[in-house]
């Protein structure tokens, strides 16, 4: 497991009687990275400094909003300089803070802008500090992002769901920490749930806002595992999977490494082992994430080559932990490569594991023969893409490459697999142009099958 912590303080005061045993401390807890966040320009020499003598810390440069009256010409040439070191990964952190306006609100912005330019100048992703002050944060980037590309974090999110919205619009991510332990953060855990994968960071903000257990104390990277643990609840992963996903979208914002990019032909989500067997699809999707991000959970799923049967059966076999189901799910439609289905279905059947796939039901007008016989015993579970409540809503959403009526055959589909799998369901993403009701008649009232919702924009 390999957990990254995108916001701490190890420069502080506070770890100086003991900031190598913390650094120790954080890697035993499996907290591989840290980012040291520049607060003014002392701190931010300080987390260079850090970042020189630690291979698995890097630095960020800026001037907390607090500090905001502290931008003179000569601490911009020196943050310049400070920013454009190879191991100073971002710029922050900057931002606007109206709760106290220990800075006056003028001085905050005019100290923004300047950082922004600076970032954008660079190349590098800010690091944002934003509270109390979510509406004029959002103008000021949707002016600035006028002058070109803007990339960073919202760091300790604090806004609300449409705040949340709008920032993972502009195509900033979104890092929360121990606060999300505190048993009034209901709020927050309902915004976590929310966060896509894509755009989800974690941090501990250290010293401050310790985890419910050390409440009160001084926070430190390796108290980052509790709140790991709830975002993992929270988001029906495990930890693990939170690790994985966090980590692969620390090394994409700010070049740090750490996330296996290999593609991936099996790959594990809680108790399930998934096999990615194809990049070939059927279907071109609307929807589809794989036209945008080929990763899920944190696994990069773009084959580069196509698994043998032999390789997918030994790689489950030789998979570690409690595995409910084997699921033909990946990149691509698995009943593309029917032959390889079938002979791994089959061998892994027969050593007890219980086998689900997700298909987009055209395998019989692919194959040219109803093909669902011969899964007979051999699979558990299928789930059919059904994805709308008709013809017109289908094609315009799917775009399916067969020719005819591929949402009658898709229907066909189901009902022949009801008679050889034991468990049928259809599928479908709550999408605006989806009618829920007929969507679910068709399913459950003409098909006799249970529709199961998926959430747009997640994917595992």
């Amino acid at each position: 497991m390999t957990l990254t912590d995108t916001h701490a303080h190890l420069d502080f005061e506070e770890f100086d009687n003991d900031r190598e045993l913390t650094i120790k401390r954080s890697s035993e807890a499996g907290v591989s990275y840290i980012i040291n966040v520049g607060a003014d320009l002392e701190s931010s020499r300080k987390s260079l400094e850090l970042a020189k003598k630690y291979d698995n810390i890097f630095a960020s440069s800026g001037l907390h909003p607090h500090e905001a009256q502290a931008l003179t010409d000569q601490a911009k040439n020196e943050f310049e300089r400070l920013v454009k070191e190879p191991k100073v990964v971002a710029v922050g952190e900057v931002g606007l803070d109206f709760h106290r306006n220990v800075s006056p609100q003028k001085d905050q912005e005019t100290t923004l802008r300047f950082f922004i330019s600076l970032a954008r100048r660079c190349s590098k992703p800010l690091i944002i500090h934003t509270r109390e002050a979510f509406p004029r944060m959002f103008d000021i980037l949707n002016e600035e992002f006028l002058k070109g590309p803007l990339r960073g974090a919202f760091h300790c999110f604090s806004g609300s769901m449409r705040d949340l919205e709008l920032a993972i619009k502009m195509g900033f991510y979104i890092s929360v920490g121990g606060p999300v332990t505190y048993p009034k953060s209901e709020a927050l855990r309902k915004i976590v749930g929310e966060i896509p994968d894509s755009r989800f960071l974690i941090e501990t903000d250290s010293p401050y806002l310790a985890p419910q257990s050390h409440r009160g104390k001084r926070n430190e990277p390796s108290y980052l595992v509790e709140a790991a643990e709830e975002f993992a609840r929270i988001r029906n992963v495990t930890i693990e999977d939170i690790a994985r996903i966090t980590t692969l979208n620390a090394g994409n914002l700010f070049g740090i490494p750490g996330a296996d990019r290999s593609p991936r032909f099996i790959y594990k989500i809680r108790n399930s082992v998934y096999l990615n067997i194809t990049n070939e699809c059927t279907n071109n999707c609307t929807f589809c994430l794989r036209f945008t991000d080929p990763t899920v959970k944190g696994y990069n799923l773009k084959l580069d080559r196509e698994p043998t049967a032999d390789e997918l059966v030994k790689g489950v076999l030789a998979e570690s932990g409690k595995i409910d189901e084997v699921v033909f799910c990946g990149y691509g439609e698995p009943l593309i490569r029917f032959d390889v289905v079938k002979e791994v279905a089959s061998a892994l059947k027969a050593k007890g594991y219980r086998i689900r796939i997700d298909t987009n039901g055209h395998a019989n007008l692919v194959h040219h023969r109803n093909i669902l016989p011969e899964l007979k015993g051999i699979v558990d579970a299928i789930c059919v893409s059904l994805n709308a409540q008709d013809v017109v809503t289908y094609d315009e959403l799917c775009r399916p490459k067969p020719k005819g009526n591929v949402y009658e055959a898709v229907k066909d589909f189901i009902r022949e697999a009801k008679l050889w799998i034991p468990k049928v369901e259809a599928t479908a993403l709550d999408l605006p142009q989806v009618d829920r009701e007929n969507t679910r008649r068709v399913a459950e009232g003409e098909l006799g099958v249970r529709i199961r919702w998926r959430k747009y924009n997640e994917v595992g």
